[in-house]
């Protein structure tokens, strides 16, 4: 039988690692890049029994430099807002607006028929009506007194 060192630091230091390595993959790389995490358009998902409801927050965008591409699982959309160049003598502009690309992809929790997907676009809102398949419709689980579910 071999007898091995028990080093409790060594546990530790493979956690420090393996939290560095999931901040290194998720945070930014350089500090200027933080302000593009709240570029991505925040989002309401509804559901009622026709349909998903889906609205996202991207004010400031004319509708032409929005890319949707609803599938049948999920939603794409991206876009960029671009910036507004103006030039002062004499004078300083602070601005907390985010320019730039974003992207985000939204999964949905059910199939939609994405060949018949209505979009409304007003005062920097997007609403994406996403009807439901047929078969998610008219799915009805019935539950026994056992606490099991059947189709």
């Amino acid at each position: 039988m071999t007898l091995v060192r028990y080093t409790p630091w060594q546990e530790i230091n493979s956690l420090a690692g393996q939290l560095n390595s999931l901040f290194d993959d998720t945070l930014p790389a350089r500090w200027e890049d933080f302000g593009n995490l709240s570029k991505v358009p925040a989002a309401e998902l509804s559901e009622t029994n026709e349909a998903l409801h889906l609205k996202l927050e991207v004010p400031g965008m004319e509708a032409k430099d929005l890319d949707i591409q609803v599938m049948a699982d999920r939603v794409a959309i991206a876009g960029e807002r671009k910036s507004e160049t103006k030039s002062e003598k004499n004078g300083k502009t602070l601005s907390e607006f985010r320019y730039g690309k974003f992207s985000r992809g939204i999964p949905l929790p059910l199939r939609i028929q994405n060949t018949k997907v209505t979009a409304d676009y007003k005062d920097g809102i997007l609403n994406l009506t996403l009807p439901k398949v047929e078969e998610e419709k008219n799915k009805v689980v019935k539950i026994d007194l056992l606490g099991k579910a059947t189709d």
